[in-house]
């Protein structure tokens, strides 16, 4: 099915229109944004609609170009505060548990060859090759469900989370372009070689990452454009130059906008801040829903029921022993986390876009049996987003790791640029607060503050002097740069 440059806008529009209206539903049901995204896609495709799109290597392009956009954005909303006192376990999860779930799940995948009802044989580096594309959590699903969910959770899971899923994919993508390498190579790879490159990739991606972030603040802040709207367009090619400079200095692109989305959104001072924000929160969700719909698009469905069997096999030996085995393992130097943490951390293995993204290299390389490969990680994709991704809240209660969601430092919608050297916050009035006085006159408020508005009850007021306050009330107040986030007055 062709189409007419109109056609392929209205069709695009209509695929993002209904995946939207869909996903309302679903949310009240419980069911990951996402996956709904990628069933559309599906339904819309080659064994629906009709709508044909077979393009691999397109996909892999639009995937790369959403993967750097979905990294650095989750980089900037990572609090460095937060992850500091887990950056042990992150990082291990991310290196460690990554290599031996890869290898856990490429052996169990080589075993399988050897099963008759598999209907599956892989030799093992190709079964290495299927294991290495699913070996990371996916961060788009992993953030995605966690803010979409609006879950708060114990003992620093959630920045551990975050970072891991952040983090992971870089190893993952390094272990696939490896085992291509060793699978097409007429002379045989050795480990030295091997670990070499690996070294390689995270050190200059990381190093590029960092001192690159650091540039881009610095130009952000001393450009001083006339027009504040190009400066979300200005952070957005920046983002690419990073992935692509270090791509071209054989680092990990990857890795890199990751790390320079932490450096960007953890300056000290950066101008426009808000505006960028959320300009990239609505890239992110775009190219999301994009590459969801994309994906699901180049899936052929009525081929999956060839790999079912399989899929379903290697799907459940992922998430209830490969996934928990490699990150038992990797936490055991970590003698401070507990073992709810550790089972809980074990489950929230998500596969989405990522693996699916990761499965197009095999086939790009024309790699022996590549479409297998891509069947079973689309596969077992929609089988961890359903079973693992609609029972996260579920397990964090069960295993009492959630907690209350923290109060929204400032929901009156205002900001003051940064360059100023003040601060916006909440102030949540108490019984003890108004003890020696109801009103702004005579209550004692902390030096150097000024109170803009007064929330009650959901109504805002302008208050002056005389105006009298009660408990609970919220006040929006500017002060100096000397505290964070919602505070009681007392």
């Amino acid at each position: 099915m062709s189409f007419s440059p109109e056609g392929l806008i209205l069709v695009a529009a209509i695929l993002l229109f209904v995946s939207i209206i869909i996903s309302k539903a679903g949310f009240r049901f419980g069911v990951p944004t996402l996956l709904i995204f990628l069933v559309v896609g599906m339904l819309f495709g080659s064994d629906g609609l009709g709508l044909e799109f077979d393009d691999t290597a397109d996909a892999q392009f639009i995937g790369m170009i959403s993967l750097c956009i979905i990294l650095f954005s989750g980089g900037m909303d990572t609090n460095f505060q937060e992850i500091r006192p887990i950056l042990g376990p992150g990082i291990v999860l991310s290196t460690v548990g990554v290599f031996l779930t890869t290898l856990f799940t490429g052996f169990f995948i080589y075993g399988l060859s050897y099963v008759g009802f598999s209907g599956i044989q892989l030799p093992l580096m190709t079964s290495l090759l299927l294991a290495a594309t699913m070996s990371s959590t996916d961060s788009a699903s992993v953030f995605n469900i966690l803010r979409t969910q609006k879950m708060n959770l114990k003992h620093n899971l959630r920045p551990t989370l975050e970072l891991e899923s952040g983090s992971n994919d870089p190893m993952a993508y390094m272990l696939t372009i490896a085992l291509i390498q060793i699978i097409q190579s007429t002379s045989e790879m050795g480990f030295g070689a091997l670990l070499l490159m690996l070294l390689v990739q995270f050190a200059v991606g990381g190093a590029g990452g960092y001192f690159l972030g650091k540039l881009m603040v610095k130009v952000i802040n001393r450009i001083n454009l006339n027009n504040s709207s190009l400066y979300p367009i200005l952070l957005l090619s920046g983002v690419f130059l990073i992935f692509t400079i270090t791509s071209l200095l054989k680092g990990n692109g990857y890795l890199a906008v990751y790390i320079a989305g932490i450096v960007v959104g953890n300056a000290h001072k950066l101008a426009n801040r808000r505006e960028m924000s959320s300009f990239l929160d609505g890239m992110t969700w775009l190219f999301q829903i994009s590459m969801f719909l994309m994906l699901g698009l180049l899936v052929n469905p009525h081929e999956m029921l060839d790999i079912a069997i399989p899929a379903i096999l290697i799907g459940i030996f992922m998430m209830i022993f490969s996934r928990p085995l490699s990150v038992l393992i990797s936490l055991i130097p970590f003698r401070n986390m507990g073992m709810p943490s550790r089972w809980f951390i074990s489950w929230v293995g998500l596969r989405g876009a990522v693996p699916i993204i990761f499965a197009t290299y095999p086939v790009v390389a024309d790699v022996e049996g590549a479409k297998i490969i891509f069947n079973i990680v689309f596969f077992i994709t929609i089988l961890s987003l359903v079973i693992q991704g609609s029972t996260i809240s579920t397990v964090a209660r069960w295993l009492k790791l959630d907690a209350p969601m923290p109060k929204e430092e400032n929901f009156f919608g205002i900001e003051i640029p940064e360059e100023v050297g003040t601060q916006m916050r909440t102030l949540t009035l108490t019984a003890e607060s108004l003890a020696d006085g109801d009103t702004l006159r005579t209550m004692n408020l902390p030096q150097g503050t000024l109170v803009m508005l007064v929330r009650r009850e959901g109504e805002f007021i302008v208050p002056n002097g005389s105006l009298q306050l009660f408990e609970n009330d919220e006040l929006l107040v500017i002060s100096g740069k000397t505290t964070d986030g919602p505070e009681k007055v007392v």
